[in-house]
């Protein structure tokens, strides 16, 4: 198939590339380079440097004869969502559409949603949650996420888009940028291995599901094949404590930094986990990364780049 990926220079949009290459599939990937890096797009495949908000986006989808789109650039920074929420909104909500209706022009005959599950659910009632579960963003990102959902149902109930949605916990692993709101496992791998000390928010029993990008990627595969249209968790229904987090990368490198705490984030949720049920029953998708594993192999990722540099 010809697919084309948006945020396919990114960390899970080049991983999700990587798979998608080595099953023989046509690939084109749109990035704009803000955050993704352009050694991360897979040889062979067909790269443009834009923005998904650009018109020209429609031209690549014509001239590529697209079949399948999976839409994973965005804003991801949380905070910069709180500090700009037009612009926030402006790539998330209004990039999207922009993606969208090139697919409904041009033939496209699904379109794979990266969305978030934590963010979307926001302070959860019930635990872990299911894609039942009310919907209450507590920061712009996760509403933004939020309005796509409901876009790509309109556009599915009244133009006839197919669509999956992915909503993902915290995807952490290989090639995750460690800077801004990259999450706080490539933070915590990139300050023990430069020596700086790594601060942990608050008393650092806050937790969140990690789910391993091969995991994330294995369900985006699934993606290529699946009918119909649904939103679907993508999960381990495990948490996990940041303080948990630390001591285990502290402990592969000799346990060279001290366990240090700083003020907690204003509003920080500070419970997270959702099932994974839906999908394991519907398409046979389940975690297999244990937690210790997933960590042992991000470590050692960085450790070869930062040996590297």
């Amino acid at each position: 198939m010809n697919i084309l990926i948006t945020g396919g220079a990114g960390f899970i949009g080049s991983s999700i590339a990587d798979a998608y290459r080595e099953l023989g599939h046509e690939l084109v990937i749109v990035d704009n380079l803000s955050t993704g890096v352009l050694d991360n797009v897979p040889k062979g495949a067909a790269f443009y440097q834009m923005d998904i908000r650009d018109e020209g986006l429609a031209d690549v989808v014509r001239e590529h004869n697209i079949d399948i789109i999976n839409h994973h650039a965005a804003q991801i920074d949380v905070r910069k969502s709180v500090e700009d929420p037009r612009y926030d909104l402006a790539v998330n909500v209004l990039g999207s559409i922009n993606v969208i209706e090139a697919a409904l022009a041009h033939g496209v005959k699904r379109l794979i949603f990266a969305s978030s599950g934590g963010a979307g659910y926001g302070e959860q009632v019930y635990f872990p949650a299911d894609e039942q579960h009310p919907i209450a963003p507590c920061s712009p990102y996760g509403i933004t996420k939020v309005t796509v959902e409901r876009y790509l149902h309109y556009y599915h109930q009244v133009r006839g888009l197919t669509y999956t949605t992915f909503r993902y916990t915290n995807v952490y692993g290989p090639r995750q940028n460690p800077h801004g709101e990259a999450g706080v496992v490539a933070i915590f791998c990139d300050k023990l291995l430069r020596g700086q000390q790594p601060v942990i928010n608050g008393d650092g029993g806050q937790t969140r599901d990690y789910v391993y990008i091969d995991d994330v990627v294995r369900a985006n595969v699934r993606g290529l094949e699946m009918e119909g249209s649904d939103t679907l968790n993508v999960c381990t229904a495990r948490e996990t404590s940041v303080n948990d987090i630390f001591r285990t990368l502290n402990d592969a490198l000799g346990a060279p930094a001290k366990e240090v705490h700083g003020p907690a984030k204003d509003g920080e949720q500070q419970r997270s986990v959702c099932s994974f049920e839906k999908i394991r029953s519907l398409h046979g998708w389940e975690p297999r990364m244990s937690m210790d594993e997933g960590l042992r192999r991000t470590m050692q990722w960085f450790r070869e780049r930062f040996e590297q540099e």
